[in-house]
């Protein structure tokens, strides 16, 4: 993909080195890009957690074995989220990853990992579970905590596969959906010799990646929390999908058909 000069000119946040290193490996660390954001941050995931909303869930079935929490969609009754959303830098970064004129907000996903929490988050791909088709986009994952061992871990190269990687339900680990031809098995990275991208965070570094990277983390043996707030956007050509059941988030009475552009009133323009 031919880079456009004058978007990596806008910010200073990251350089083309790394606008390069995301379309190859579809994975980057961006140091520090939300660093002045971590307070908003913690806030907004401390009211998420004492106001759930309707698609929050607990991912550890042994209350005895931590807590894994994870929420989405809440930014319309989060005012904090709200805020880092329209007026941080990640729409202009996510422009430049993606060299895309437009940015769209799709979602956004808080993920709480409690001290003690041996549940590890499946190696999955965030692009079979949306009804979002297209290869402009990127995802940001923020620690507001210290993280080393608990960190997000990616498959370098995975988003240029032919073959998308069939989703699971993080709770069960079983098939996401019945009609799994089009999917290759979940691979087992450590074990089958990929290169796995991994870094020890500090609060407001991002690590962007693509919605097609294989990836997951460890649980979080850690003595403290483990909060990461993560951002869903989308380019030029996103469009609608349908794909052979029930999407994740599935956002219910869209009324979107396939090859149609996300309805702005649902997924507001962050960049035109």
């Amino acid at each position: 993909m031919v880079l456009n000069r004058n978007l990596l000119m806008t910010n200073a946040l990251i350089s083309s080195n790394q606008v390069k290193e995301y379309q190859k490996d579809g994975a980057v660390l961006l140091k520090g890009v939300l660093a002045d954001w971590v307070d908003t941050l913690r806030a907004g995931i401390e009211r998420n957690m004492q106001e759930p909303g309707v698609y929050a869930a607990e991912n550890v079935i042994d209350e005895n074995a931590g807590r894994f929490f994870d929420d989405y969609c809440n930014w319309t009754r989060i005012p904090e989220f709200e805020q880092v959303i329209r007026e941080s830098e990640l729409a202009s970064v996510a422009a430049q990853l993606m060299q895309s004129d437009s940015v769209q907000l799709f979602h956004e996903h808080v993920l709480v990992k409690e001290p003690g929490t041996s549940k590890q988050t499946p190696w999955h791909q965030d692009a079979p579970y949306y009804f979002v088709d297209g290869f402009q986009n990127v995802s940001f994952w923020c620690p507001v905590d210290p993280v080393s061992d608990a960190t997000l871990r990616c498959v370098s190269g995975s988003h240029l596969w032919d073959k998308p990687v069939l989703p699971v339900k993080w709770l069960e680990e079983d098939d996401f959906y019945a009609d799994n031809n089009a999917y290759q098995p979940v691979p087992d990275p450590d074990n089958e010799g990929m290169v796995v991208k991994e870094w020890a965070m500090q609060p407001g570094d991002v690590v962007a990646f693509h919605f097609n990277c294989l990836h997951g983390a460890r649980g979080n043996q850690a003595t403290n929390r483990r909060r990461a707030f993560s951002l869903r956007l989308v380019g030029d050509d996103a469009r609608y999908i349908t794909r052979p059941g029930k999407t994740s988030p599935p956002f219910p009475g869209h009324n979107m058909v396939d090859g149609q552009r996300l309805r702005e009133d649902w997924f507001p323009l962050l960049r035109s």
